[in-house]
């Protein structure tokens, strides 16, 4: 990606170094954890679900952020990504006469407190709608490399612009009206599609930020493009269950297969068009 020359977010709020992982039973939570939980939240259990778990635990003082690093390249590229996804946005709800509220995005090691509870390292990265602010332990991207073989910068933009496609579903309604669309649900795996549609629906919001960031500065590179479609590939629910118990079962399906995230995200990469991520009115997906 070509981002050297460009601007860095000044919402992003770095909490590392505070303290590390809350104490649980003695124990505090190590990043070895990390792929086991992903796969486990991907298995069907709702992220907020797992966050809430946290909130009987002992909680941390409110931490301080602080300022990025000079020498740090990741937070500064985290950072990059972050003020390029608030350009993008901030043009599209301004061509609708609205102002784009951008949400803050927090660094963070092993565990911190969130407005949705305990945020663990082990949950990959996260949105929290209570704080609109988005969670990345940045060893999770270790875990694209070495556990889900899918390297490379533009993939780990991919993860940032997946979770601002949550935030845009959060502050337009979207989210809303799928919960309550799955609290009305006739069975789990009903309520399990509703929950596919969304995540597919942020997938293509990811592409439809990389189509515009590329038409307004050029920022993509030969091969990425293909870094994403493997990340994307990679965190499927097939692949994932198929990766942690060797067969896969559809029906707890709460993210969208390999082949689903990718058409997704193409579908927004290849248009730029929001009206075109409408996952919820697609006959099939």
């Amino acid at each position: 990606m070509r981002l050297d020359d460009k601007r860095e977010s000044s919402n992003v709020e770095d909490r590392r170094g505070s303290g590390g992982g809350l104490p649980i039973g003695g124990k505090s939570i190590g990043l070895g954890t990390i792929a086991i939980a992903l796969v486990a939240m991907y298995f069907g259990v709702d992220p907020s679900v797992i966050l809430n778990m946290g909130q009987g635990l002992q909680q941390q003082a409110p931490i301080e952020a602080k300022p990025i690093p000079a020498d740090d390249p990741m937070a500064k590229f985290v950072a990059k990504v972050l003020a390029s996804t608030e350009d993008t946005w901030g043009k599209i709800f301004e061509a609708s006469g609205q102002q784009y509220p951008a949400p803050k995005l927090v660094l963070f090691n092993g565990q911190t407190s969130t407005a949705c509870g305990s945020g663990q390292a082990a949950m990959g990265p996260f949105y929290c709608p209570g704080d609109q602010k988005v969670y990345i332990d940045l060893a999770f991207y270790n875990e694209m490399k070495t556990r889900f073989h899918a390297p490379g910068d533009f993939a780990q933009a991919y993860v940032i612009a997946h979770e601002v496609g949550h935030h845009i579903q959060n502050i337009t309604g979207i989210s809303d009206k799928v919960q309550q669309a799955r609290q009305s649900a006739r069975s789990e795996a009903q309520s399990n599609q509703y929950s596919i549609r969304l995540e597919l629906q942020a997938d293509c919001f990811a592409g439809v930020w990389a189509n515009r960031a590329d038409g307004a500065d050029r920022i993509l590179e030969a091969g990425d493009v293909e870094e994403a479609m493997t990340a994307a590939a990679a965190i499927g629910d097939d692949a994932l269950q198929k990766q942690a118990q060797g067969y896969a079962v559809p029906d707890s399906f709460t993210h969208g297969t390999s082949a689903q995230r990718t058409r997704w995200f193409n579908e927004g990469l290849s248009n730029g068009d929001v009206k075109k991520c409408d996952t919820f009115s697609a006959s099939s997906i």
